[in-house]
């Protein structure tokens, strides 16, 4: 049986301008599964990265409830929150806000002690996820400006995931990325959902959905309808089809 990591009910967000209100998400429902690689779609300026932030604890919704587990964290106070985030959640934006005065390993080391004081433990474990990104150890002690922008990605997406979160949000991850770091990226993140990492992705491009399992279409804030694949296993053309349909009918 599939469990249900995440839950929003009649999630609503809207941001008030001097007299006008603007109302991004419109009661809202959706469950977050464990395993699942959820990926979010939409036109821009559909709330997607609302959506993204008021599931994460990163924001707050306007009206409605998010639970996880039994848990309502949508009634949490700020430092709550916080906590919240610390233990269950892992972020990788369109930027990868790495600290260019720290190497690659202090950057992911010092997110470690965040949840962990035994940095040996934090440092042997940032190893074992470099190499599965594909980083080599000569890496390790350069700095974010001599890495190239896939290279820094996927040390972010290392630094996501170094507290081993329940869920893993990603921005936009490969929004900054020429085709073939894009593609780097992706693999790293399909490896992970092979390997149990629940993923929840806002994306504007179908090469990046078509690595989820799960894809919602998100217009006007509110979700049209969604389509489940099967897991991503390279390169599919009746797969390809069957989300380029999803998409047309969708109007995209």
């Amino acid at each position: 049986m599939t469990t249900t990591v995440l839950k929003a009910t009649d999630l609503c967000k809207t941001f008030s301008n001097e007299s006008v209100q603007q109302h991004v998400l419109k009661n809202l429902n959706i469950e977050i599964r464990k395993g699942d690689f959820t990926v979010i779609m939409g036109d821009s300026g559909a709330g997607k990265s609302t959506l993204l932030y008021s599931l994460s604890g990163m924001d707050r919704p306007s009206l409605g409830s998010i639970r996880y587990g039994d848990e309502e964290i949508s009634r949490y106070n700020n430092d709550k929150l916080a906590l919240f985030r610390r233990k269950h959640c892992g972020f990788v934006f369109q930027q990868n806000y790495l600290n260019d005065t720290m190497s690659v390993m202090d950057n992911i080391i010092v997110s470690g002690l965040l949840k962990s004081r035994d940095r040996k433990a934090i440092a042997s474990r940032a190893r074992e996820l470099l190499k599965q990104v594909g980083l080599e150890e000569n890496c390790y002690n350069k700095f974010p400006n001599q890495l190239s922008g896939g290279e820094k990605q996927r040390v972010a997406l290392v630094r996501s995931v170094i507290n081993e979160p329940e869920i893993l949000f990603a921005d936009e991850p490969t929004g900054a990325l020429n085709s073939q770091n894009t593609a780097s990226v992706l693999d790293v993140l399909t490896d992970m959902n092979r390997r149990g990492q629940s993923i929840v992705m806002v994306t504007h491009t179908v090469a990046a959905a078509e690595r989820g399992n799960r894809i919602l279409y998100l217009k006007d804030g509110v979700i049209c309808d969604e389509i489940t694949l099967t897991p991503y296993a390279g390169q599919d053309k009746d797969r390809h089809k069957q989300l380029r349909a999803f998409l047309a009918d969708m109007g995209w």
